[in-house]
């Protein structure tokens, strides 16, 4: 099978921060999507012809500053949060990752959390488990869920567009993982918030749950920002 890569880009634009690219995998298809012409679209990052991407408002270049992101530097030493955190280092944070395809992120999970299932769009995920115990798991396309207990020094991979979560079930003592990702435009959409925040009519929700309107409007109660 061929592929061909299309950006929107045009060929003076490869500074310009970009959003997305498209593979278009054209050959053989069943007959009647062969005929009318159908491609299959994946998204991801961009192959850049340049070492780098230097922004376009850096008229004088870049140094190692550049290639430097001190935005963890708050971490260190700080008090732990009351409530799951996770702190990125994407392309939105740290211009440099345009088009370097990796992303990173720090977890930390007080006694007691999880981060809720989620799904990254662009990306798997590698995550090592710097400190405590991690109940962590994935479900593939035939609906088989994986799960694994991690211990301090653990490495775990979440497959690309899959469900997955962690939970730190220790009722005393905090977890601290960090995470890294084949992307700088992972994309996070969390399966609480999409199903319960989005604005899904309620009447959709509860015919698909099998349950009733009132039992989903008190989950989006307790999912609705706090004031």
């Amino acid at each position: 099978m061929e592929l061909y890569r299309v950006w929107g880009a045009a060929a003076n634009g490869m500074g310009k921060k970009w959003n997305s690219y498209a593979i278009e995998q054209r050959g053989v298809a069943p007959a009647p999507y062969a005929l009318m012409g159908g491609t299959t679209t994946i998204v991801a990052d961009p192959d850049i012809v340049t070492d780098f991407i230097v922004p376009a408002n850096a008229t004088k270049g870049v140094d190692g500053s550049f290639f430097t992101f001190t935005g963890l530097r708050s971490l260190v030493g700080a008090e732990p949060p009351a409530t799951f955190k996770v702190s990125k280092v994407s392309l939105a944070e740290f211009s440099a990752l345009n088009g370097q395809s990796v992303g990173y992120a720090v977890l930390e999970y007080p006694a007691g959390t999880t981060n809720p299932p989620h799904i990254h769009p662009r990306s798997a995920e590698l995550l090592f488990l710097i400190d405590g115990t991690l109940e962590v798991g994935f479900v593939d396309t035939t609906n088989k869920l994986y799960r694994q207990s991690l211990q301090t020094g653990d490495i775990f991979v979440f497959p690309k567009k899959l469900v997955h979560f962690q939970y730190n079930s220790d009722p005393q003592n905090s977890a601290l993982a960090i995470s890294a990702f084949g992307s700088a435009i992972a994309g996070t959409v969390s399966l609480p918030n999409t199903l319960f925040v989005s604005g899904i009519d309620d009447n959709v929700l509860a015919i698909s749950f099998k349950t009733d309107v009132a039992t989903f409007q008190k989950l989006k109660a307790g999912l609705a920002p706090k004031p």
